[in-house]
């Protein structure tokens, strides 16, 4: 069902602004048809995040509270122990999670900081869940060290178009994430790849996040769409919050761009009411992070996901 050994036909930034621009009803049918040809629609695969070491980051993105550049009120947190990690990954699979994320709060890991994260990732995969890891740049050999571990996915996001990066971010450039991207990919570990909207960005240059995305090659299994969390003491704490019904319709352009990923409703889901969710799982999301926090910011409850869900007839992979 989920076979990426056949991607689309890639589209140009403007067609893919052109799906953008359908009658919201058209715009939802096409998704919803792309999304029943590779997926069971009334099933949503579940993912816990946990971050295993907060803050203190070098990096200016401008969006997020771990920067040290910031003052948002975030804590800064060495590396969890291993036995925290292994218990919340167990909380995580008890609660119906299949896979379990770890996020630090790095410019890009060195050797001495990777070693004990190998290990966070061989106990997890013990444990019978899938393996995430999001840690930032990787150098040679790290990817292939990762996945001799048993790592799965690895997360790296594009986070928006090239054409708007540089508003967001100046510590690194779109090759750095590209670069990732490709010792990611030649380590044979899956790709878990998306981007941020409501950063300020055009439709236009929310169009062009998509086509990037869906020009990797071959395009990433999961692709997830984060909805901007707006931090006290970041730069873009004031930005004019993106319209609901513009978020739904960035789902279902992602869903018909990238028909056989997974397409993950990530940070930003607490401030969306159950229907607007409801709509995104009809464009095609099929992928949630599950859990009370993401990284440094809140996550809806897992009573109230599950009262969702219920309603919807929706049940977890």
């Amino acid at each position: 069902m989920n076979d990426m050994t056949h991607p689309p036909a890639r589209l140009s930034v403007a067609e893919t602004e052109a799906l953008f621009a359908l009658p919201f009803a058209d715009l939802m049918f096409r998704a919803q048809t792309v999304h029943r040809e590779h997926f069971d629609p009334n099933r949503v695969q579940l993912s816990t995040l946990l971050s295993i070491k907060t803050g203190g980051c070098s990096e200016d993105c401008g969006y997020c509270p771990q920067s040290a550049r910031y003052d948002a009120g975030v804590e800064n947190q060495g590396l969890l122990d291993l036995d925290d990690v292994l218990a919340a990954a167990k909380a995580a699979k008890a609660a119906g999670a299949t896979r379990f994320c770890m996020g630090a709060a790095w410019r890009g890991p060195k050797q001495r900081e990777l070693e004990p994260v190998l290990d966070m990732v061989r106990e997890v995969k013990a444990l019978g869940l899938e393996t995430c890891a999001t840690l930032g740049m990787l150098k040679e050999g790290q990817a292939e060290q990762l996945k001799e571990a048993g790592l799965d996915y690895y997360n790296h996001n594009l986070d928006t178009a090239p054409e708007f990066y540089g508003e967001i971010i100046t510590t690194r450039d779109y090759q750095d994430r590209l670069d990732t991207l490709e010792r990611v990919r030649q380590a044979d570990l899956h790709v878990c790849c998306g981007g941020i909207v409501g950063m300020g960005e055009s439709r236009t240059q929310r169009a062009g996040l998509i086509a990037q995305l869906a020009s990797l090659d071959p395009q990433p299994e999961s692709v997830p769409i984060n909805l901007l969390v707006q931090v006290e003491g970041t730069p873009l704490a004031g930005t004019d919050a993106l319209d609901p019904l513009e978020f739904v319709r960035t789902i279902a352009v992602a869903r018909i761009c990238m028909p056989q990923s997974f397409v993950r409703l990530s940070a930003g889901r607490q401030q969306m009411s159950d229907a607007v969710q409801a709509l995104c799982f009809l464009a095609g999301a099929n992928s949630i992070f599950y859990g009370e926090k993401l990284l440094t910011t809140g996550n809806p409850e897992w009573e109230r996901d599950q009262r969702l869900f219920d309603s919807l007839g929706l049940q977890p992979l």
